[in-house]
Formats: C-alpha cells, sequence, structure tokens
C-alpha cells in the first residue's frame, strides 16, 4: 500500500501522421470520373477519316459499289441515279443475295449527315454489310497510294 505519490495519466501526445484514407478516397473518385469521361472527349478530335490505312479489299463475289460525290449526286457504279433508283437496286440486290457487301466511296467533303442517310437507306433496303472504301495515306512522292476497306 503505497500512498506515494500519485501521477497523473498523461495525455496521449497528438498524432503528427496524417490521415490518407480520405486523401485515397477522394484521388479513386476522381479516377472513375476521367475513366467515364475519356471516352467522351475524343468525339472532339477534328479526323480526317477518309485517309486510313487499312487491309486490301477481300475479294467477295457479290457487292455493289455506291458512291456519293461533293455535290451530293449518287452513283451506283460509275453510273448517276436517283435516290428512288438506288433504293430500288439496292432492295434487287438484297433479293438476290441479302449478304450482299456495299462498297461505299464518300468524298472527304460530303457532309457526314449526307453518308448517314445513305447508309439508312441502303440498310432498310436490306443491305447490312457496309465497307467504307478509303484513299490510302500518301506516298513519298505526293501520290496517293490506291484504296482500301475499312469499317466492316
Amino acid at each position: 500500500m503505497a500512498f506515494g505519490r500519485l501521477e497523473r495519466a498523461r495525455a496521449p501526445s497528438p498524432m503528427s501522421d496524417i490521415n490518407m484514407t480520405p486523401l485515397i478516397d477522394v484521388m479513386l473518385v476522381l479516377l472513375v470520373i476521367f475513366i467515364i469521361t475519356a471516352p467522351l472527349m475524343s468525339s472532339s478530335l477534328k479526323l480526317d477519316l477518309p485517309k486510313a490505312e487499312g487491309s486490301r479489299a477481300s475479294e467477295t463475289p457479290a457487292f455493289i459499289a455506291v458512291a456519293i460525290d461533293p455535290a451530293g449526286k449518287l452513283y451506283l457504279g460509275e453510273q448517276p441515279v436517283t435516290v428512288d433508283e438506288l433504293r430500288e437496286q439496292a432492295q434487287r440486290a438484297a433479293g438476290r443475295n441479302p449478304a450482299t457487301e456495299v462498297q461505299l466511296r464518300a468524298d472527304a467533303s460530303v457532309p457526314y449527315g449526307k453518308v448517314a442517310e445513305l447508309i439508312g437507306l441502303l440498310q432498310t433496303a436490306g443491305l447490312s454489310k457496309i465497307g467504307f472504301i478509303t484513299a490510302g495515306p500518301p506516298r513519298g512522292d505526293g501520290s496517293p497510294s490506291g484504296g482500301s476497306a475499312a469499317g466492316r
């Protein structure tokens, strides 16, 4: 029984470490936000899509060639056609073989909306295989290097 000096319990010393848990939580939330929004920001890039490097078009037994020039005129093969004539020809081709491929050539200056309308017309006619024919990258002498198919 020692009634000597009573020592008071010392108060704990202040913690000098930084609590990392809130910092990690904030960083994870920011990471998730960037992962979700990064693909959305890629649509604001200005791209010249018609110049693409890709594999050569494979030999397919059934295809039709459709083109649209800068003025918006439609061509089936090398012959100019109207929208109704193109729709009729596409329906005939789809009736003969539903797997008929459309090889679409569009000038780089044609608005995207016109190309989308043309694709919609072809799909409603029953043709769903649409390949975009593009010019290859320019050669060293400045001339384009032949066409290639992309977007199949």
